[in-house]
């Protein structure tokens, strides 16, 4: 079994930060890509930021010198720093790893947290 378990949501005022995590658990042989996507009701899900083992980094336009995406190998832990926080980042946040359980794994799977509400209002 692998777990993804966020934390670090909330209600912040615009212009306000907020720091999001995000600990994968279980059996875990690897992680190669881990990330952050949002979703608002009826929306599809979009990518806000991503990283690879390696440290190479993603980010959606409109996030972009706002919010900072990190990772700690040794926890299986992600993260993602939200700076400069406006109304329109309000959604419910979510994370993802694409790993393997297994060394005889011939690919990486996606495993998903169950999502952690990011509200920015006055």
């Amino acid at each position: 079994q692998v777990q993804l378990v966020e934390s670090g949501g909330g209600l912040v005022q615009p212009g306000g930060s907020l720091r999001l995590s995000c600990v994968a658990s279980g059996s875990i042989f690897s992680i190669n890509v881990m990330g952050w996507y949002r979703q608002a009701p009826g929306v599809q899900r979009e990518l806000v930021a991503r990283i690879t083992s390696d440290g190479s980094t993603k980010y959606l336009d409109s996030v972009k010198g706002r919010f900072t995406i990190s990772r700690d190998n040794a926890k299986n832990t992600v993260y993602l720093q939200m700076d400069s926080l406006k109304p329109e980042d309000t959604d419910v946040y979510y994370c993802h790893a694409d790993l393997k359980r297994f060394s005889s794994d011939s690919v990486f799977f996606r495993y998903w947290g169950q999502g952690t509400q990011v509200t920015v209002s006055s």
